[in-house]
């Protein structure tokens, strides 16, 4: 689960990292007031969950108080990478002297995470790795230990800083990694953390993913699954139990389990094909789950044609039939579908669907081929 700004920011503040003086706004009214008792300049910060909202153009820069009922409405009636802007975090603009870094995150390939640090902070940390890979300090955590207040101690000395600048940024790098911890984050990160003219350091920007597996242990966010921060399809997905993931093909995908929906997707690509999700049902998935996950990847209007990709064991292919057939007559579907059942009840799915009229395959290379054949019209 990605937190928003302004949540990331009160986790910050609660661990005693500072943050510029700001308040949430869901109307340009709340922003307008805010602004009175915020020393300009002012920024309006977009709240979406995406990276890289300054270069999409939702956080603007005003000098006056004057100007932001301005700034707010234009923010308010945009879209920032395709999520509607509902909320602003209207704060105090900080001048930098210097820009830093500092992040935690899972490394996957280690088992473990891993600390990076920055001096060359305020833009994306992978963009700094690959220009300038020396500038970039990477700190592997082992277990038991995690990481110490010395090891904050000797990033910050690594980093230039000596005497009370070293024990500050030190202890804020600590804090920022008690609060990774707590929170279960795969990725908790200040970018940038600036450094001001008087020596003193302010997290100006956070982001914080929280573990979707632990989040029984934060159930003050249990709620955001179904927030309107999500996507359309991600919010009916999380409803109907569906675990969907938005890819930016044409070609529609669902199957049921994990690993034979990813063989799904690498084989529509192997024929030259773009899949436009992942879509697992799950096992055991009845037909009203089956006609729900046909209702999501037909509500994105970039699909052309959709590949059911089912290997029935816990799932049975005749329920399977029954749901589309279902939603194709709810929906009044009309987009081509390409299909492949194998495994229990195999023969009476086929059947159920044949009856209807529609081609039933049993492998899964020859099925791909055919859906990427149809979107590419030939």
């Amino acid at each position: 689960m990605k937190l928003l700004e302004y949540e990331a920011k009160k986790i910050l503040a609660k661990y005693g990292i500072p943050t510029p003086r700001g308040d949430l706004a869901t109307n340009t009214a709340q922003a307008c007031e805010i602004a009175k008792n915020l020393k300009p300049p002012i920024a309006i910060k977009a709240q979406v969950p995406v990276a890289g909202r300054g270069k999409a153009g939702g956080i603007l820069f005003v000098d006056s108080v004057a100007e932001v009922e301005k700034a707010a409405e234009k923010l308010f009636s945009v879209q920032i990478k395709g999520f509607p802007v509902r909320s602003l975090w209207i704060e105090e603009r900080i001048y930098a002297e210097k820009e830093l870094y500092f992040g935690v995150t899972v490394d996957r390939l280690n088992k473990g995470y891993v600390v990076i640090a920055s001096a060359e902070g305020g833009m994306e940390i992978e963009e700094v790795a690959a220009k300038t890979p020396g500038k970039v300090i990477r700190f592997p955590l082992k277990a038991p230990y995690g990481f110490r207040p010395y090891h904050a101690r000797q990033i910050a000395k690594r980093m230039g800083y000596t005497e009370n600048q070293l024990s500050t940024l030190a202890n804020i790098f600590y804090n920022l990694y008690k609060a990774g911890m707590y929170y279960d984050a795969e990725l908790i990160e200040m970018n940038p953390l600036v450094e001001t003219s008087d020596g003193n350091f302010l997290a100006v920007d956070a982001r914080i993913i929280i573990d979707d597996n632990a989040l029984f242990r934060h159930p003050e966010f249990k709620g955001r699954v179904l927030e309107s921060e999500l996507s359309p399809q991600e919010v009916e997905a999380a409803r109907n139990d569906l675990a969907y993931v938005k890819l930016d093909g044409n070609i529609g995908v669902i199957g049921n389990g994990a690993g034979l929906v990813m063989a799904t997707l690498d084989a529509i690509q192997l024929y030259g094909g773009k899949p436009a999700n992942f879509l697992d049902v799950g096992g055991g998935a009845p037909s009203e789950k089956i006609a729900a996950a046909l209702k999501i990847v037909f509500s994105d209007p970039a699909v052309k044609a959709l590949f059911i990709n089912i290997l029935g064991g816990i799932t049975r292919c005749d329920e399977v039939a029954r749901g589309i057939l279902k939603a194709k007559e709810k929906l009044g579907i009309k987009k081509p579908m390409v299909i492949r059942l194998v495994g229990t009840n195999e023969e009476e799915g086929k059947q159920i669907l044949m009856e209807a009229g529609i081609p039933v395959l049993d492998s899964m290379e020859e099925a791909a081929h055919q859906v990427v054949e149809i979107v590419k019209g030939t």
